[in-house]
């Protein structure tokens, strides 16, 4: 997962390939909450890694669940309805998929069982409303205090006395969450009678309901269901464990995946396994609206194919109720949009993560488009042509993975904070990345080169980090071909065997440390007579241009960060910033001398900088790829300055040249 402060896209251009989505959220919290409640264990298959799962499984674990791993399946020893702990506080995150149906349950079991529990989140967290859940709960007798602003958590949750008979009232037109609390949490106290949810008002994303109800049948509870108004839980009703169950993929991540298709597979198309036409999730429908703007479709159990159909996009209008976090995509499709596209009855975006309506506006007039919002619509308006765009993303999943795929309308789009996308899928960025394909002259490069002991790797490696780049150690790459050498007996006058070998290498770098296939080669590298060898290697003109191509390979998106003698003047000469970065012999000397020591190494200062320097004329006067600076390059003495100090000027110099201001 990214985990820099921003990911900058550059202009893509096509997509085609095969993405396997990770489970859904809506389902893999009410898996674990079902499994939690029940008794016995259940096997949860495909279970979404995310922080919202996190948070569920911390607050389950807390409770006194068994949770285990088995391979990629987890085991989850169930409470059978009865608390283990009767005291707990549980942070939460923003997970209101994990907020509102604890707090009904743990209501409950607090007010039959004897507990006090609190509940809290993150600051966003206590902006979401859940007043109309309190109201609900109270109506039951249970005991439920704010700890803040009166309809927000945190809360505190202690014993009460229910009483029933009376049918339970619920508003469903703020958030469906509130009436799925209800209907995971009413079983653990309907042995006596019947227990009656109304709904008040229009109930909003029906299908996220549809959602609850299949999963409770799963584990043994039949709801009764007078259209959307009415809901009955048997008397009698427990949870019985389903053994095994299997979490689908995530049919509103599935819909980033669609819409890239409709945009951009303008020949193969996308294939997105994981969720298909027998999903269970209201979100696949998602792909009605998406033909509706033009994408050509196919599908079945389990997978979808998505290609370019009509391009641009048909405008479309669209009532969103059953396809609430979805429709977001399509706010972004618009862009690709023949007119105005408008999306209705979306007014539980004001109430998710961030005000969606608000945030979707703000972020798409950055773009150049014409937005319209109101308490619950938004209307789409693409401009002439997209301009760049650097987008907040409010710590909200959805808006960071929506507004990726801007990237495609021909300029380039900054993520502020792409580690929120962790909320449901973490590797989002990368998945994407593995099916885009844009010109490789459109991927940014940085270079950074200089002398022996200049201190250039590490500035790359971490300047790449702060990017999210690709990272190319060009000596590394030399080293591996002679490690690889030595250990297949390739003699170094082989100038043939030795090209071949070097075409073949399959070498990439690992936060930093070089590895060949599955092996961390970082500290075979730095042997002495792989050094000899490497100088060897290099003189021969066949290796260093199959090298060159190696080298090449490694510019992919997002961008990449590459260090060495000749990465900004043979290597990569267009690169879009180059730094030369240089110390005085006796800076690098000294370097050098505490390198070798640290490792028990007997070395002395005078013979290493006398070595230096020997080797900083031989390299600046060999006739091939000889070491100087680019005519362009921001020359950098890094003699006084720590590695931080010298990336803030890199990445300032760096920003300077984005057209992001």
């Amino acid at each position: 997962m990214f985990a820099t402060e921003f990911l900058d896209l550059p202009p893509l251009h096509s997509a085609a390939g095969l993405v396997r989505l990770p489970g859904s959220k809506s389902i893999s919290n009410r898996v674990l909450l079902l499994a939690g409640l029940s008794a016995g264990t259940t096997v949860v298959h495909d279970l979404l890694d995310s922080d919202d799962t996190r948070v569920m499984l911390d607050a389950l674990r807390a409770l006194g669940c068994t949770l285990e791993r088995d391979g990629d399946a987890l085991r989850v020893g169930g409470l059978g309805g009865r608390l283990k702990t009767t005291a707990a506080q549980l942070f939460l995150g923003n997970a209101g998929t994990a907020m509102r149906p604890l707090t009904a349950a743990l209501a409950l079991l607090a007010a039959t069982q004897g507990g006090t529990f609190e509940l809290s989140g993150v600051p966003r967290m206590h902006e979401r409303p859940i007043g109309d859940l309190v109201d609900a709960l109270r109506q039951l007798g249970c005991t439920v205090d704010y700890l803040g602003q009166d309809g927000f958590p945190p809360l505190r949750l202690a014993p009460g006395t229910l009483h029933g008979g009376d049918p339970i009232r619920v508003r469903g037109d703020v958030s469906s969450q509130f009436l799925t609390a209800l209907l995971l949490a009413l079983p653990l106290v309907a042995q006596a009678g019947d227990i009656v949810i109304e709904v008040t008002g229009e109930l909003i994303s029906k299908p996220y309901v549809e959602i609850t109800l299949n999963l409770l049948a799963r584990f043994g509870i039949a709801v009764r269901r007078d259209g959307w108004q009415r809901f009955t839980i048997p008397a009698g009703s427990a949870y019985a464990s389903p053994g095994d169950i299997h979490v689908e993929g995530d049919a509103s991540s599935a819909s980033y995946f669609v819409a890239l298709g409709a945009i951009a597979a303008d020949g193969a198309p996308v294939r997105i396994e994981g969720v298909g036409s027998d999903s269970i999730q209201g979100d696949i429908r998602f792909v009605e609206a998406a033909r509706a703007m033009g994408a050509d479709v196919r599908g079945g159990p389990g997978w979808l194919e998505v290609k370019r159909g009509r391009f641009p996009l048909e405008a479309i209008e669209l009532d969103c109720n059953h396809i609430p976090d979805a429709a977001m995509t399509l706010a972004v499709m618009a862009l690709y949009a023949r007119g105005t596209t408008r999306l209705t009855n979306i007014a539980s975006w004001r109430v998710k993560e961030t005000d969606r309506i608000a945030a979707m506006a703000a972020e798409l007039r950055k773009l150049g488009a014409t937005v319209d919002e109101g308490a619950d619509f938004i209307a789409v308006t693409p401009p002439p042509q997209v301009r760049p765009a650097s987008i907040r993303t409010y710590d909200d999943h959805r808006i960071a993975m929506c507004f990726s795929l801007a990237a495609f309308a021909g300029a380039p789009v900054r993520i502020l904070d792409p580690k929120c996308v962790g909320k449901t899928f973490p590797e989002y960025f990368e998945a994407l990345f593995g099916l885009v394909r844009t010109p490789v002259e459109a991927v940014p490069v940085i270079t950074v080169d200089g002398p022996t002991a200049s201190g250039k790797g590490t500035l790359a490696s971490a300047v790449a980090r702060a990017l999210g780049y690709h990272f190319l150690d060009s000596g590394a790459v030399y080293r591996a071909t002679a490690l690889t050498a030595m250990r297949r007996g390739v003699a170094g006058d082989d100038e043939a065997a030795l090209a071949r070998l070097a075409a073949g290498l399959d070498l990439h770098f690992v936060d930093g440390d070089a590895h060949l296939g599955a092996e961390n080669v970082a500290d075979a590298l730095r042997a002495e007579d792989v050094g000899l060898m490497a100088s060897r290697v290099a003189a021969w003109p066949a290796v260093r241009e199959a090298l060159r191509q190696l080298q090449l390979g490694f510019r992919r998106v997002p961008g990449l960060v590459a260090d060495g003698r000749d990465m900004g003047t043979v290597i990569f000469p267009g690169a879009d910033l180059k730094v030369f970065l240089t110390a005085s012999a006796g800076t690098r000397a000294e370097r050098r001398y505490k390198q070798l020591i640290s490792k028990g190494i007997q070395a002395s200062i005078a013979d290493l900088r006398a070595d230096l320097e020997a080797r900083d004329a031989r390299d600046s006067n060999r006739s091939v790829a000889p070491l100087k600076p680019a005519p362009d390059a921001l020359l950098l003495d890094n003699s006084a300055l720590t590695v931080d100090a010298s990336m803030a000027q890199v990445l300032e110099a760096w920003e300077q040249r984005r057209p992001f201001a």
